[in-house]
């Protein structure tokens, strides 16, 4: 898909209003988010921005800018927090953040500051282009390059009471950042299941082969289920954060593995052709490969686990006689 493609399939896709997590329909959500990423993964990766960005934003009360695409710039460096500075003349934003997908290509963006307290900030970037500025230079590889990802510069851009979502410590501790979090292992579903649909259409049936086929056929299905179940379960207890801490880090663990799995077993059963000859099935391998690294892998699996304690500690206190 050329950049110029990508930008009015993204214009189009946008236009569809998904339903915000927890409010009834999260599955279909997570489906709609899969179909996008099977379609295309680097349209997947800006549309689920947008939406993502539309749910917070009804979560706070708020109504999205009619006819705006939006991007979410959340990343945290450590030691490298975004600031909000505090003066006589107001307040502005200094420093840098990385990872901006979608630079100088999305209207507005909800991006996190780490200076003074944890904030989420609304910022129309058009209004104030020329106090902002893109570096994409880090950006070594092909993956995702239409997307435009590059480090944002931001300097001494105003910011009043209207433009803070929330209150300090909001975008992070709310369920909703979590129901929103299955959003992105939604896409890594869909990119593992455009694998899949290629392994489908090949002509080559030796054993080994269809084994790789049938296991992958089985990772897609349980990264459905998955989905789906998750969905429901949102939807059932959209207020409780415990909860919706655990299940995304379940789910996104879980979607990780199978499409770890699917890239594995599609090289195993094709060999480098469609690495090498493919451009299309080369670039979505990439693009896979560098999205699940938003997994943070064994640091989110030892969080997990000791939420999983915690919980069954709250239990087991809950039902002892001293409490009864």
């Amino acid at each position: 898909m050329t950049p110029e493609c990508l930008t009015k399939r993204l214009q189009e896709i946008i236009e569809e209003k998904l339903p915000v997590p927890g409010r009834g329909y999260t599955s279909f959500r997570h489906r709609r988010l899969m179909e996008t990423g099977r379609e295309n993964l680097s349209l997947a990766r800006l549309a689920e921005a947008h939406w993502d960005a539309v749910a917070i934003l009804v979560e706070a009360g708020r109504k999205p800018k009619p006819g705006a695409l939006y991007g979410v710039w959340a990343a945290e460096i450590p030691n490298q927090p975004l600031r909000l500075e505090y003066s006589g003349t107001g307040s502005r934003i200094n420093g840098s953040k990385m990872f901006c997908s979608g630079a100088g290509l999305v209207d507005r963006a909800l991006v996190t500051l780490g200076l003074p307290e944890q904030q989420l900030v609304d910022i129309d970037l058009r209004q104030h282009a020329d106090k902002i500025s893109f570096d994409d230079s880090g950006w070594k590889t092909t993956a995702f390059k239409e997307t435009r990802t590059a480090t944002c510069i931001f300097s001494d851009i105003p910011v009043t009471g209207a433009d803070i979502i929330g209150e300090a410590g909001w975008y992070l501790n709310r369920a909703g950042f979590w129901h929103g979090a299955c959003g992105p292992a939604a896409c890594w579903a869909g990119g593992a299941a455009g694998l899949v649909d290629y392994a489908m259409q090949q002509r080559r049936k030796d054993a080994h082969t269809l084994a790789h086929l049938g296991a992958m056929h089985a990772d897609l299905w349980s990264m459905q289920a998955a989905l789906d179940a998750a969905g429901h379960e949102i939807d059932e207890a959209p207020d409780d954060a415990q909860t919706a801490r655990i299940r995304a880090r379940t789910v996104r663990h879980l979607v990780e593995q199978a499409s770890t799995d699917i890239l594995r077993r599609m090289t195993r059963a094709f060999g480098p052709y469609p690495l090498a000859m493919d451009e299309e099935i080369s670039r979505r391998c990439q693009e896979l490969d560098l999205y699940l690294r938003q997994c943070h892998a064994e640091r989110d699996l030892e969080v997990l686990g000791q939420d999983l304690r915690d919980c069954a500690t709250q239990i087991a206190a809950s039902t002892s006689p001293l409490y009864s």
